[in-house]
């Protein structure tokens, strides 16, 4: 089995290859695929005539910050159109995927995080409010496991349940990890626009687990997310997470074959 995160703006930024070579993978195993999609959010919440906010945590990592309207606008746009958007494509290419959030049958239950520690624009550290962001505390793996028993691909959109019921904001490579490691899936792709870890201009092919927890610190915003979540799923007992390019063809099964992109094993 292998769990897959693409990005949300699907269609865009994929090589045209990659639903039928989602399709071949299916063929022979069981596909989960996590997706994201917070430039579409951006694009809606402008449309709403919502400014997004992006705050920036002590170690480094950017996110955005997720108020009441935000989440409101994150939960229609992910669940909504994005996931079914993927839905679509990859039914019209014979798979028979079908399309959930983190709420559903709780898939994704997760701790609302009551405070947010960021550094503000004088550059000093400051606590705020949390609002609905997330961090995943249980997987219904169970759930999952029977779907692809069944024969279905779930694409799974990142938004979770909190224990008081609200949606909430999870970071979408941190949402596969979970999944990868909690339905115990072999391998954790994380599909980018990148070959995979770029050190001085350099692809990094191979890491181990150890080397990836040191050199997390040195990578730049979106990389590291994958990076930590990449170990996140190893430490889950996950044997081996991939980044690689989309923008390829055949992009899923050239990760599998360690194909010019990163591979992080124990």
């Amino acid at each position: 089995m292998i769990t897959i995160k693409i990005g949300g703006s699907v269609i865009d930024n994929l090589h045209p290859s990659t639903i039928s070579d989602i399709k071949k993978i299916v063929e022979q195993e069981g596909v989960i695929i996590v997706h994201g999609g917070g430039k579409e959010v951006t694009k809606v919440s402008k449309q709403l005539g919502k400014e997004p906010k992006f705050v920036v945590s002590p170690s480094g990592i950017k996110s955005r910050y997720t108020d009441h309207e935000t989440v409101e606008i994150f939960t229609m746009v992910m669940s909504g159109k994005i996931n079914k958007t993927i839905v679509r494509l990859l039914q019209k290419n014979g798979v028979n995927a079908i399309g959930l959030s983190g709420v559903d049958a709780r898939i994704l239950e997760a701790e609302r995080k009551k405070k947010l520690l960021i550094i503000n624009e004088k550059g000093r550290k400051q606590a705020i409010d949390g609002g609905y962001t997330g961090k995943i505390t249980h997987v219904n793996a169970q759930f999952v496991r029977s779907i692809l028993e069944q024969g279905y691909t779930p694409v799974i959109a990142p938004i979770a349940i909190s224990e008081e019921f609200d949606f909430l904001n999870v970071d979408g490579d941190r949402a596969a990890a979970y999944i990868a490691g909690k339905v115990q899936t072999d391998k954790v792709l994380f599909i980018t626009n990148v070959d995979g870890l770029l050190m001085d201009d350099k692809l990094v092919t191979k890491l181990t687990l150890e080397e990836a927890k040191d050199i997390r610190p040195k990578v730049g915003f979106g990389m590291e997310k994958k990076i930590l979540a990449a170990t996140e799923a190893l430490d889950m007992g996950v044997k081996e997470a991939l980044i690689a390019n989309g923008q390829k063809e055949n992009p899923i099964s050239a990760a599998i074959a360690h194909n010019n992109c990163t591979v992080i094993k124990k």
